[in-house]
């Protein structure tokens, strides 16, 4: 049995007219009534009672109606999941992502994946600290990391996703919450609550660094596990404490003030991927989100 003769008794079967399914096949109705007649052959019955004025179809034509339709629907199904595997369509793609301030923008990925390329699968895993996203990347754990990273090796690609500055959480009481920018000297014998000083841990990083650069040693006064921690900290006045702007932009604590700090190092939150993943699911997904970032979804 060929799917084109399952083509032919379908139309038979749906017209009841010789004449008309061979207009619907685009086929001269000779060709099609010798098309039935060895499908019939094949199959040892007759599939349709004919006469010159009806066609009908016989308890076996009726039998083979469902499988044959089942059979072509089945094809079409994986012609379509062929093409769309090979337009980005159909897929998993894992994501490693660090820090409280990508989770808006990987929900907003999530979701745009989600209703514009349904047939890709996310895995969504979140890390406490960037390297060891850029880790997991590098080892082929994960396919794309979202994190902030000096270094990025040879064999990853980058971009910039959403561009960020440092500012200082402070008590709403604080003799500096009034300010509209700070210089880290300002800040020289003031207690701070700390993230823990991991490998690759930005913000302690950038404290260090600037402290050192201004002639002073921070004094850590707490360090807290997370951001959510080091901003329930600022807020009942222990201290103050080096953030993100964009944390900051989802803070609605009225007893913490942030103030944008001049400091010129870079914290931009980078997407990052292996050069060398060429799959076109990890295209579509990288797609949709260079559109997020160019505010195009």
């Amino acid at each position: 049995m060929e799917l084109q003769q399952l083509r032919c008794f379908l139309a038979v079967a749906e017209e009841l007219h010789f004449g008309r399914a061979a207009e619907r096949l685009h086929v001269a109705q000779p060709p099609l009534s010798r098309t039935i007649k060895q499908l019939e052959r094949e199959l040892g019955t007759r599939l349709f009672d004919r006469n010159t004025r009806s066609v009908s179809l016989t308890a076996s034509g009726h039998a083979l109606l469902g499988p044959a339709k089942d059979v072509l629907t089945a094809l079409r199904r994986a012609q379509e999941a062929a093409r769309s595997a090979g337009d980005g369509e159909v897929g998993l793609v894992r994501i490693a992502f660090a820090g409280v301030s990508t989770h808006p923008l990987v929900a907003r990925l999530a979701r745009a994946v989600r209703s514009r390329r349904p047939g890709i699968e996310l895995e969504l895993s979140s890390q406490n600290f960037a390297q060891p996203a850029m880790r997991k990347l590098v080892q082929g754990e994960t396919d794309i990391a979202f994190g902030r990273w000096d270094v990025i090796p040879a064999d990853v690609a980058a971009r910039v996703v959403m561009p960020d500055s440092l500012v200082v959480a402070l008590p709403a009481t604080h003799r500096l919450a009034g300010a509209d920018r700070l210089e880290a000297g300002q800040l020289a014998g003031e207690p701070f609550v700390s993230l823990p000083p991991h490998d690759g841990a930005v913000l302690p990083d950038r404290l260090r660094r600037l402290a050192h650069a201004a002639g002073f040693v921070a004094d850590i006064a707490q360090v807290a596990p997370d951001t959510q921690t080091a901003l329930a900290l600022v807020s009942a006045e222990v201290g103050c404490h080096l953030t993100l702007a964009s944390v900051a932009r989802n803070v609605t604590d009225p007893h913490v003030v942030f103030v944008p700090l001049d400091a010129p190092h870079d914290v931009d939150l980078r997407a990052a991927w292996r050069r060398d993943d060429g799959r076109p699911a990890l295209r579509g997904v990288l797609t949709e989100l260079f559109e997020l970032e160019d505010g195009s979804a």
